[in-house]
């Protein structure tokens, strides 16, 4: 508990047996509960977590979207905050955050990592990427953001229903801040962190997954 809210932490995995270990470590005390989403892994991201304390949750359809929506769906507490499973996002921001989120009377703050502190946690082809993905959502949706495409936020439990999340894919992270933006209930914000280099292999299709999070942008805002 923190400042009188429960918190859940949301974090989903693919083959993160190495990274999930520093995250959960590093996992503040005041966390009430991690819920670690195995999504099919071939290691053993699930074992590893469990035995650290996380509350696992086995989802077969890969998919970082599908893999949220299990994880989300498990999540109890107060106010949830996401995280991945491979180190890039500081879990010593969530105080930070929460502070922020009570501070400016806030529902859901996504965590913006530009400018980069660390230059060389992101490729320069991901950083072309993310900054087009976010320009594209910016002129489709009328509503500035720095980065569209951040897989950290903190929101209260209690909107969640109020979000329409359709997306499987890697899609799901811009989806949620778009359902947030347009939502007239919900006070959105961005807060600056910084951005770490993964732990583990990349996962990410950076050409093929960036068309696809393009075409669901023209297809969410068209209704294609």
């Amino acid at each position: 508990m923190y400042k009188g809210y429960t918190i859940s932490a949301v974090i989903p995995c693919y083959n993160e047996e190495e990274g999930i270990q520093k995250v959960l470590r590093d996992m503040p005390s005041f966390v009430d509960e991690v819920v670690v989403v195995d999504n099919n892994s071939t290691d053993n991201t699930g074992e590893v977590a469990k035995s650290l304390g996380a509350k696992v949750v086995f989802e077969p359809k890969r998919g970082y979207g599908s893999a949220y929506k299990a994880g989300l769906g498990a999540a109890s507490k107060d106010i949830v905050v996401t995280l991945d499973g491979d180190g890039t996002y500081p879990t010593e921001a969530i105080a930070g955050l929460i502070d922020a989120m009570v501070e400016k009377g806030l529902d859901f703050i996504s965590a913006c990592r530009f400018p980069l502190e660390n230059k060389e946690a992101m490729s320069f082809r991901n950083y072309i990427g993310n900054k087009i993905l976010t320009w594209v959502m910016c002129l489709l949706f009328f509503r500035y953001v720095k980065d569209s495409q951040s897989g950290m936020w903190l929101f209260k439990g209690e909107i969640l229903p109020k979000l329409k999340l359709t997306s499987g894919g890697m899609s799901f992270s811009e989806e949620i801040k778009i359902e947030a933006i347009r939502n007239k209930g919900i006070k959105f914000g961005e807060i600056h962190i910084p951005y770490r280099a993964r732990i583990g292999e990349v996962k990410l299709s950076a050409w093929k997954d960036g068309i696809k999070n393009l075409a669901f942008l023209f297809k969410k805002r068209f209704g294609l």
